[in-house]
C-alpha cells in the first residue's frame, strides 16, 4: 500500500472521528458565499465571502474581535489622535511592514484607500463611503510611512476605529505598476487632483483584484500572515504562510477558504472541511459526525427583503403590498428568533432598536390581504425574489411570501441561483434581493449600526435599493457622529416612521451564524461581523 492510499484508508475509517484534510496540515475552511474578488470593498466584494477569507490576508490598523469590539493591529502599525476639533489622526505604519512581494507598505495605500471609498470620486464602485467621506484629507509623502488624517469640521466620527483596517486597504502599487503612474503615483494623482488618472485608478481599483482559476496571483500581495497561493477551478482560494511577515508566523502554514455547496454534508461526513463558518439554515440541517461541535451565535447582521430600484418593485404601492402580505412573525418563527425591526441600528438588540421600530413596524407582522390589494387597487402584481442558492431556509422564506400573498394577487416566483447577489439587481434580473446587511450573503455588517446604517443613504454603493430621502440622509450623517445615548435614541425614534412608510427594505430577523470545528482545530471563535471566524486565521492550531 503507498502511503497516499494508506492516508486514504485511514481517513474513512475514521470519519466518525473528524479525520480531515488537515491530516497533511491543511485545515479546509468553509465561508457563506463565492470568493469573487480579493478587493472586498467593492459592492459585491464586501457581499461576498471574501471578507471572511482575507482577514488575516490583507490587515490594517484594526480588526474585530470575537464580540464584535475593535481591537488595535499593533503588528500593522498605531494611531495616535492629536486633534479633537476637528478630529485628527496621525497614523503610522509599523517600519517592517512589506508586502508578500517585498515591497513596502506605505500611506499611499491608505490615500488609495480613501480616494476610493471616499465618493469624491464616483467612477469607484465603492460598496460604502461611510466615515470616509468625512475625511477632509490624507497628508502623505510618497513612499513614505506616515499619515496625518483630518475630518472636516464637526465629523469626527465615533467609529473612526473601522477605518484603514481589516481587508480594507489593497496595494496601490499593484496599480500604479499596471498604469504605469510610477511610484507613488496614485497619491500623486489624487493631490493634484488628475481626473483622467483617476478614472483608470478606479477602472483598474474595481476589477484588478477579480478571483478566477487564471488570475495572478502577483497581483495579489499580502499584508498579512498569510498570502495567496492559488486559486482552484471550483473557487477555493489557497492561503499559504507569508514569508515576508514580520509578526508572529501563522500557526498552521496553509488554509484553503471554500465556498459552501449543496455537498456540504457529505464534505463534513467525510472530513474535507475543518471549518464551517455560514449563516445558519442556509445549508439545512447539518449532522454532525462525532469529532465537531457546533456554536449557534447572533450576528449583526440583518436578513431582510431589499427592493429593486427598477422594475414593478420601483413603485412604492408595490413595495407596500409585498410588505403587508409577507409572513414577517412565521418566518422569524421558523428561523427560531424574533422578528428584527431595526434598519439603522442593526447591531443592536437594545434600546436603540427599540426606539426605532417602535410603533409603526407593527402593521408588518402577520400579513394583510386586504391592505395589499387595496395598495395594488386590486392589481396583479408578479414579482421576482431571488437569493444565492443553494440556501433552504431562504428557499422556505420564499415559499411562505408566495403562499401567504396570493390571496393578494401577487404571484411570487423563486429567483434563486449560485451568483446571485447585488449585481442581480442592478442587471434587473431579480425584483427582490433576500439577503444580510449591503446585500451579503454573511452577516455584511462592520459591527458599527452608524456604518451599517449608510445602506440606506443616498449614493451609498450598497444602497441596493436606490433609496433617497433628504431627512434620513441627515439622520445618517448625525448618528456617525454622536454618542449620546439619549440622542441616538431621538433620531432612531424620529427615522422609524419615515422608514416604515417608505419601505426600502423589509428587514426579517437578525442572521442567526452556525460554527461546526473539527474537534483536531483549536482556537476558533465566532465573530457577528463580515469577517466571521476568520477574523484569527492565524492563530487556529491543527493537532
Amino acid at each position: 500500500m503507498t502511503v497516499r492510499a494508506g492516508t486514504v484508508a485511514a481517513c474513512v475509517s475514521l470519519v466518525l472521528a473528524g479525520c480531515s484534510a488537515g491530516s497533511d496540515d491543511v485545515i479546509d475552511y468553509a465561508v457563506d458565499g463565492r470568493l469573487t474578488s480579493y478587493n472586498t470593498n467593492t459592492v459585491s466584494g464586501a457581499a461576498s465571502g471574501g471578507p471572511q477569507a482575507f482577514a488575516r490576508v490583507l490587515t490594517g490598523f484594526t480588526y474585530r474581535g470575537p464580540d464584535g469590539q475593535t481591537v488595535s493591529d499593533r503588528d500593522y502599525g498605531t494611531v495616535a489622535v492629536v486633534g479633537r476639533a476637528p478630529l485628527i489622526l496621525d497614523y503610522e505604519i509599523n517600519a517592517n511592514a512589506v508586502y508578500s512581494d517585498g515591497k513596502p507598505i506605505t500611506c499611499d495605500d491608505m490615500v488609495l484607500t480613501w480616494a476610493a471609498q471616499s465618493g469624491r470620486f464616483p467612477a469607484f464602485d465603492a460598496a460604502s463611503t461611510a466615515g470616509y467621506r468625512d475625511i477632509a484629507g490624507v497628508d502623505c509623502v510618497p513612499g513614505q510611512k506616515k499619515a496625518r488624517v483630518t475630518f472636516a469640521q464637526d465629523r469626527g466620527i465615533v467609529d473612526y476605529g473601522q477605518l484603514f483596517g481589516a481587508t480594507a486597504m489593497l496595494p496601490s502599487h499593484v496599480l500604479a505598476d499596471e498604469l504605469g503612474l510610477g511610484e507613488g503615483g496614485v497619491t500623486r494623482a489624487v493631490q493634484t487632483p488628475d481626473l483622467p488618472a483617476l478614472d483608470r485608478i478606479a477602472a483598474a481599483w474595481n476589477t484588478t483584484w477579480n478571483l478566477g482559476s487564471d488570475v495572478d496571483v502577483k497581483k495579489l500581495p499580502s499584508s498579512g500572515p498569510y498570502k495567496v497561493d492559488s486559486v482552484d477551478g471550483d473557487g477555493a482560494v489557497v492561503l499559504v504562510a507569508n514569508d515576508k511577515w514580520w509578526g508572529a508566523k501563522p500557526v498552521t502554514p496553509r488554509v484553503t477558504v471554500w465556498a459552501r455547496g449543496a455537498d456540504i454534508q457529505d464534505r463534513i461526513n467525510n472530513g474535507s472541511f475543518d471549518i464551517v463558518d455560514i449563516s445558519a439554515g442556509s445549508s439545512g440541517t447539518l449532522n454532525l459526525p462525532a469529532g465537531f461541535t457546533r456554536t449557534d451565535t447572533a450576528s449583526a447582521g440583518i436578513e431582510q427583503l431589499i427592493f429593486s430600484a427598477q422594475g414593478v418593485m420601483a413603485a412604492p404601492p408595490n413595495r407596500r403590498a409585498l410588505s403587508l402580505c409577507t409572513p414577517r412573525e412565521t418566518i422569524a418563527r421558523n428561523a427560531q428568533v424574533p422578528i428584527a425591526n431595526a434598519r439603522l441600528s442593526p447591531t443592536t438588540e437594545d434600546a436603540l432598536s427599540a426606539a426605532e421600530s417602535a410603533g409603526a413596524a407593527n402593521q408588518f407582522v402577520v400579513p394583510d390581504i386586504g391592505g395589499a390589494r387595496l395598495a395594488l387597487n386590486n392589481q396583479p402584481l408578479t414579482v421576482r425574489i431571488g437569493y444565492q442558492s443553494p440556501n433552504p431556509r431562504l428557499a422556505a422564506t420564499v415559499g411562505s411570501i408566495a403562499q401567504a400573498c396570493a390571496p393578494a394577487g401577487i404571484t411570487v416566483t423563486d429567483a434563486a441561483g449560485d451568483a446571485v447577489g447585488p449585481q442581480s439587481l442592478r442587471d434587473n434580473t431579480v425584483d427582490v434581493l433576500i439577503a444580510s446587511t449591503g446585500g451579503a450573503v454573511g452577516s455584511g455588517s462592520t459591527g458599527s449600526s452608524a456604518l451599517d446604517a449608510y445602506d440606506l443613504h443616498t449614493g451609498n454603493g450598497n444602497n441596493l435599493s436606490g433609496y433617497s430621502n433628504e431627512r434620513i440622509d441627515g439622520i445618517i450623517d448625525a448618528l456617525v457622529v454622536t454618542a449620546d445615548p439619549k440622542e441616538l435614541a431621538r433620531l432612531l425614534g424620529e427615522s422609524g416612521p419615515i422608514l416604515w412608510a417608505d419601505l426600502p427594505t423589509l428587514p426579517l430577523y437578525r442572521q442567526q451564524r452556525t460554527l461546526l470545528t473539527a474537534k483536531a482545530v483549536g482556537a476558533v471563535s465566532s465573530n457577528p461581523t463580515r469577517w466571521g471566524a476568520g477574523w484569527n486565521m492565524d492563530r487556529w492550531t491543527l493537532s
